[in-house]
């Protein structure tokens, strides 16, 4: 539809308003009608705002709205409706789009809605429109407030939104085409509202105590009305020019006339415009070209200045996303000396409050300071509230990136209201009073006490992007940082030994019982040690010990998870001497943690205990580090990502010094952003120039590190610097480079490599080894070298240990084989406690293996269950709304760690939200059990993985051959057993044993009580659950006769009632690994063909015997096993007799 071509319902509206005869406008009858059928229309209007464009064509606003207000105020209600319909074709632009559109259509749209609005901002300069406002507003003011009705307080609100919505209203500096010192539509709309008194009303407004409720909208109106306008030049309006800025006019002439100047004296030793065929060629020595050879120039000399290798070539093009960011600021004066343009923010924001702290505080000072009317910003509460915004919209910059840009000017503007805080502390100590200089005197000791004060400009150099924030943003920053350094360096020189607050990270590491230098390692030692610790354990194994806590109740890691820790207590207290704590320990540890007799069976002889303590003492157990070692990992590589512990923050005081302070500032990440700001040293004032020469000139004079600025961009700089023909203008720029060029050729005279070290940023350490020699630094820190027979020792160690991580249960203890693994968890404590070299740390073994192939990268060694986090407020909040979102769902805590902002691990979660009482018990997480089958697919790769097992299984055989091999076999003679065998291979031992636990706690309540009902199968981990759904793991379940769910009804699968003590006590026998079992018969040769060798067959009976004793103890707990020990015969025969008996 062409919007130019108007709807002929909104025409035949608009022309049911009224007409306009000279100066008189005559209204329809049905004028207020229309106007709210126009407020309907455009309550409906569609996504591309086409009423909106067609009145702002057909010049509603300017033909009949206008006049509608001037000369009809008296009939209220056409008068209210007329406000508001203004009010909605007033509205901001970007309001109406949401923000400004990058389709090409809808930024035409854009831009054509922003047009019309500029026509009405300019329509509205009339001191008659502003009059009506002012007079209708002042009338509603003077009603008291229980005289005031609710349709008088929308309409003062709708007056100060129309106004609002004036002036925000941008300048289109194409259409108006102003000079310099020439009054703008902005300026002529400021001048209306001077003449018809409404600022004398908006000033009753912020000031009144009953008016409170309209203070963000004045605020908000007097923010956009000076805009435009620099506080400096506003405060020097009717002075004359300023004695500055006749100085900056001056030099700006004087650089001007000296480039003029070169440039005519450049042109008179050129030759003339008539070229000479026989100009000749030359070759430009030193100047290599693509080959070996010197370049060869065919010009003339007089063209080989402007000569550049990169003529020619196609211009390399920067990502947009990588683009820095555009300057949105007017640089013009109109009639009242405005400057810079302050961005638009949102509505209410606090950013209005910063800018007006800023431009206030800048007009007192720059005009008569006087401290007594900005006292209430000038308090220690101020500086932490724009400290903590420039934190926040920081945050928010890096999370919101679509806005990015937005919460840079944020950023920007509470930089500015912080440099205008220091400017206004720093103006209060000239002041003849000495009131104020006392009060200045307290602020900046409170201030410069804090430590957050003092690292804020450091935080921001090294968290500046140019991609977001402009260079405007980075030339206040390093403004403000030599206010503050200037300020900082008076005030602790006159002080003598100024007292500033310290924080310090104290990083929390596990206990270390026994100290490293008296703990007995060798084996001899070990067996030297145990006489002593056998006596004391005889005294008091028979004795009745307390209890010990076996596990941190207070730490994050679960429970189940502690086991490890609990094994290398024990250890460490009896190698600390303390036999009955680690009797005591063990008990306790067993109660916690019985599955898989880790700390010894429930029913264990005083004499296995005091065995199984030795064992203990002697295994090479994986130990946390000590603080010493971690110590001087940090120190080895900052760069490198550290674990996460819990910090302790110590706040303590100290001295300050302030070449120390400085040294934090020499860095390379401030160096950059310095030399970016001094690159475009021609358009920046001269006190930005100082200020980057200042500091540059501080770290490299009063810190001694010059050859922090030795790098090519910034001596490049220098030499665009030095060939400038008005280089006299910028003759402190000029001064430093040549004290920095002969520094570095100073150097470059001794060490060579200095011209190397041109291409690089460097830091301190690098500074120090240039001027004091490569290798300076040494002094113990860098890790010796590897040697050959180091490196082989180290691969033999790490494929040893490699499969050992994470299991106690095979660690050493029990001379069990170590089992294949994924991770690397623990694998670099074994190494270390093997290692026969010189002293290594982790971090130094972790990188050597990378380095040698052995591992892909340095996380595949990050601990697991070490990791301690605080909670912040903000998480607990977050985790509680996702808990209320999705405690209705199937898989709450998997949902829940989907959509958490800081990812934390399962068992965290967990414990979090028992801490906080969402749960009660940690069964109320566990993903609901849906009643279907596995997936096609998985059951298709089940399938797979079967036929590819090498094993082929064995028939059934019934009949009875020798009494050993039907023992071996006792498996696959019963009915369900092929099933169970084919399940080993799949992964499926602990859920196996998980089921054998089952049975025989059922077959023990049902021997006690004497009752039986069927009992549920509930699987409480992810495990168990998946066997559960398992086709094959449910076969065997039928076979054992444990009953599914019923449809509908029930969840679970049961245990029958019909089953007794004694039938299950023998089903869950059944239930035993066949390798398990081939293995306690040592005497019968295995099937499979082939020799072994000695060392195997060792190993072998090692095996053998340990796990002879760990079904020993199941048996007895079964109660399967005579109490003689020799019913080996009855208990085989038992198993033999299983099939007879479930059939």
């Amino acid at each position: 539809m062409d919007l130019y071509m108007m709807n002929c319902e909104l025409l035949a509206t608009c022309s049911a308003l009224g007409y306009l005869e000279g100066d008189t406008y005559h209204k329809e009858p049905d004028c207020l009608e229309s106007v709210k059928d126009l407020i309907r229309y455009l309550r409906h209007e569609d996504e591309t705002r086409d009423v909106r464009q067609q009145l702002g064509a057909a010049q509603i606003l300017q033909s009949d709205l206008l006049p509608i207000l001037i000369q009809h105020r008296q009939d209220q209600p056409l008068f209210d409706a007329v406000i508001r319909l203004m009010v909605n074709l007033t509205q901001p632009a970007l309001l109406c789009f949401g923000s400004v559109p990058k389709e090409p259509s809808f930024r035409h749209h854009f831009l054509q809605v922003l047009s019309y609005l500029q026509a009405y901002k300019e329509a509205f300069a009339s001191e008659k429109a502003f009059g009506v406002l002012s007079e209708t507003l002042y009338k509603l003011l003077q009603l008291g407030w229980e005289e005031r009705q609710e349709e008088d307080n929308l309409l003062i609100e709708r007056i100060l939104l129309l106004i609002r919505n004036i002036l925000h209203v941008p300048a289109d500096l194409d259409q108006e085409k102003r000079i310099d010192d020439d009054a703008s539509v902005h300026d002529q709309l400021l001048w209306a509202i001077h003449l018809s008194g409404l600022d004398d009303l908006l000033l009753f407004l912020a000031s009144s105590s009953a008016e409170q409720q309209w203070s963000l909208h004045v605020l908000e109106i007097v923010s956009l009305m000076f805009r435009d306008q620099n506080p400096e030049q506003l405060a020097g309006v009717g002075q004359g020019r300023l004695a500055q800025e006749r100085n900056t006019d001056v030099a700006e002439l004087e650089a001007l006339r000296q480039r003029e100047m070169a440039e005519k004296k450049t042109r008179a030793l050129q030759r003339g415009n008539r070229h000479s065929r026989f100009g000749g060629s030359y070759i430009v020595q030193g100047l290599k070209s693509i080959g070996e050879r010197d370049l060869i120039f065919h010009k003339g000399l007089h063209n080989l200045q402007n000569y550049s290798s990169d003529l020619g070539k196609q211009p390399r093009r920067v990502p947009k996303r990588r683009q820095a960011a555009r300057e949105l600021s007017i640089q013009r004066r109109s009639a009242l000396n405005e400057g810079g343009k302050r961005e638009k923010a949102q509505q209410h924001d606090e950013t209005y409050y910063m800018w007006a702290l800023a431009f206030f505080m800048a007009f007192n000072r720059a005009a008569s300071f006087r401290p007594g009317l900005v006292s209430e910003t000038l308090s220690v509460r101020t500086f932490h509230f724009i400290e903590q915004n420039l934190t926040n919209y920081y945050e928010m910059m890096l999370t919101d990136r679509k806005e990015a840009a937005s919460w840079a000017r944020r950023m920007h503007l509470a930089l500015k209201a912080y440099q205008e805080l220091l400017a206004t502390v720093n103006e209060m100590d000239m002041s003849p009073d000495e009131a104020v200089r006392e009060s200045s005197r307290i602020i900046k000791n409170n201030i410069f006490y804090v430590m957050e004060y003092r690292e804020l400009f450091l935080a921001l150099f090294r968290k500046f992007d140019e991609r977001w924030q402009p260079r405007s943003f980075l030339r206040d920053l390093v403004e403000t940082t030599h206010l503050f350094l200037k300020m900082l360096e008076r005030f602790s020189r006159n002080r003598g030994n100024l007292v500033v607050q310290k924080r310090k990270k104290k990083k929390k590491v596990l206990d270390q019982p026994v100290a490293s230098g008296n703990v007995p390692s060798s084996p001899e030692e070990l067996e030297a040690v145990w006489p002593s610790l056998a006596e004391q354990l005889q005294c008091c194994a028979q004795l009745s010990l307390d209890s010990m806590v076996p596990f941190d109740a207070a730490s994050e890691v679960p429970v189940e998870e502690q086991r490890a820790e609990a094994m290398v207590r024990i250890q460490d207290c009896l190698l600390g001497g303390q036999a009955p704590q680690a009797l005591t320990l063990l008990r306790s540890a067993r109660e916690v943690w019985p599955e898989g007799d880790v700390f010894g069976s429930q029913d264990i002889s005083p004499e296995e205990e005091i065995q199984l303590l030795r064992q203990i003492l002697c295994a090479p157990l994986p130990r946390q580090q000590g603080p010493e070692e971690r110590g001087a990992e940090e120190e080895e590589e900052e760069e490198e990502e550290e674990e996460e512990e819990l910090e302790m923050v110590q706040v303590s005081e100290k001295e300050f010094n302030f070449l120390d302070y400085l040294k934090r500032f020499a860095s390379s990440t401030v160096i950059r952003a310095y030399v970016l700001l001094l690159r475009n040293y021609q358009q920046n004032s001269a006190h930005t120039n100082h200020c980057v020469v200042k500091m540059l000139h501080r770290l490299a004079h009063d810190l001694k590190m010059e050859a922090l600025l030795f790098q090519l961009s910034l001596f490049c700089l220098f030499n665009r610097l030095l060939s400038d023909p008005a280089s006299g203008a910028y003759k402190e720029l000029v001064t430093f480079a040549k004290y920095i060029l002969g520094k570095f050729f100073a150097l470059a005279a001794v060490n060579q490599k200095a011209f190397v070290e041109l291409l690089f940023w460097k830091n301190t350490a690098v500074v120090r080894e240039m001027t004091e020699g490569y290798g300076s630094l040494d002094g113990g820190r860098r890790p010796p070298v590897w040697s050959p027979e180091e490196e082989a020792q180290l691969q033999e160690l790490y494929l040893a240990h490699k499969d050992v991580e994470g299991h106690p249960e095979l660690w050493d203890l029990s001379l069990l084989p170590r089992r294949s693994s994924t991770s690397g968890q623990d694998v670099v404590d074994a190494i270390l406690a093997h290692l026969n070299t010189a002293p290594r740390t982790r971090k130094q073994i972790i990188h050597h293996l990378v380095r040698l192939g052995l591992a892909d990268s340095v996380k595949d060694f990050q601990r697991k269950g070490t990791h301690i986090v605080l909670w912040t407020e903000d998480q607990e909040l977050e985790l509680r709304r996702l808990f209320e979102e999705f405690q209705n769902s199937d898989d709450v805590l998997g949902h829940i760690m989907k959509n958490i902002t800081a990812k934390r691990s399962r068992a965290r979660i967990v414990d979090k939200l028992l801490a906080l009482g969402l749960v009660a018990e940690r069964r109320e997480l566990y993903k609901k059990r849906r009643k279907k089958l596995a997936p096609s697919s998985l059951r298709m790769k089940r399938e797979r993985r079967a036929q590819k097992q090498n094993k082929p299984r064995e028939a059934p055989s019934f009949q009875l051959q020798t009494l050993g091999k039907a023992c071996i076999r006792k498996v696959s003679m019963w009915a369900g057993g092929d099933v169970s065998v084919s399940l080993l291979p799949l992964g499926f031992s602990t859920p196996l044993l998980w089921l054998q636990n089952c049975l025989i706690r059922v077959a023990d309540d049902r021997k006690e009580d004497g009752c039986s009902q069927a009992v549920p199968l509930v699987p409480l981990t992810e495990e168990n659950e998946e066997a559960m759904e398992n086709e094959q793991f449910q076969q065997l379940l039928r076979k054992l006769g444990v009953r599914p769910p019923a449809s509908g009804q029930e969840t679970f699968w049961r245990i029958p009632a019909k089953l007794s003590p004694t039938q299950l006590r023998r089903m869950a026998a059944s239930l035993s690994q066949p390798e398990e079992e081939e293995k306690l018969q040592p005497g019968i040769e295995p099937e499979v063909p082939g020799e072994q060798g000695a060392e195997e067959e060792h190993h072998k009976e090692h095996r053998a015997q340990a796990l002879r004793a760990l079904l020993l103890a199941r048996k007895k707990k079964a109660g399967l096993v005579s109490p003689e020990g020799n019913g080996r015969s009855a208990y085989l025969l038992s198993i033999y007799c299983v099939p007879a008996m479930l059939i």
